[in-house]
């Protein structure tokens, strides 16, 4: 009974995470899972990881399934979202997890690089929330996932950094267009998070890990968890009177 009551938060919620096969994304999905929402797992490339996920998530009793495609691109981000409403009938939260990072000195910065990560973090975001707010009623929530580097300005991340921060100013635009129809819409901005993603870039367990646990006054890394509860409460209505607004998850940096 205790577990019935605990999943009921989100109970009969279908809601799309992008980007959901590995690291934050995946663990967003399950937490959304656990808390009683249908997810579709988003994944571009990494079927295997979605499978795995959506494994997890079905083992521990919820609903979940994987379903392919490219944010950046429009036909790709309508098809994401017409196949979760399709299967479940309905759609009620949005995780705009998706994203690239790679961090770039500024006298290596190119255009493929400069297209690809606001392609990804940019236009995506817009795509598949345009595509989901035609589907969206009131109680909606849509959480887009950001970082700390908008407060903190890393060196040689100017394009990343620029991604987040127009991804900051969207959240807080969109929160007041779409809040006549009683959608939220608000960014978790975690700081160094310990994934699959940081460990293939060389930073996890490096002296830029160090680095970053010492600049964070909980004086550890952060776990893909530490996130996802954060964006389970932004989906439920415990949330209700809480849009535009841009939650720091990063132990203390600032």
């Amino acid at each position: 009974m205790r577990r019935l009551a605990h999943m009921a938060k989100l109970d009969g919620k279908v809601a799309v995470v992008t980007g959901a096969s590995k690291g934050i994304g995946a663990a967003i999905a399950k937490a959304l899972a656990k808390d009683g929402a249908t997810v579709v797992v988003n994944y571009a490339s990494s079927k295997a990881g979605a499978d795995a996920v959506v494994d997890a998530i079905t083992a521990a009793d919820g609903k979940a399934v994987a379903v392919q495609g490219d944010v950046s691109k429009a036909a790709q981000a309508q098809g994401l979202i017409a196949a979760a409403v399709q299967q479940f009938g309905r759609l009620d939260v949005l995780v705009n997890n998706s994203g690239v990072y790679e961090f770039a000195a500024l006298e290596a910065v190119t255009e493929e690089h400069y297209r690809r990560h606001f392609d990804v973090n940019v236009l995506g975001v817009l795509l598949t929330t345009q595509a989901a707010a035609q589907h969206l009623g009131e109680g909606g929530s849509i959480i887009n996932i950001s970082s700390v580097v908008t407060d903190i300005h890393p060196a040689t991340s100017a394009v990343y950094t620029g991604t987040k921060g127009a991804l900051n100013a969207i959240t807080g635009v969109l929160a007041n267009e779409l809040a006549p129809r009683k959608i939220r819409v608000n960014a978790v901005s975690p700081g160094f998070v310990v994934t699959e993603g940081t460990h293939t870039a060389g930073i996890a367990g490096s002296e830029m890990e160090a680095g970053f646990v010492a600049q964070t006054p909980l004086g550890r890394a952060g776990q893909p968890d530490d996130v996802a509860g954060i964006v389970a409460f932004l989906a439920s209505d415990d949330a209700r009177w809480v849009t535009g607004e841009t939650i720091n998850a990063s132990g203390g940096v600032r």
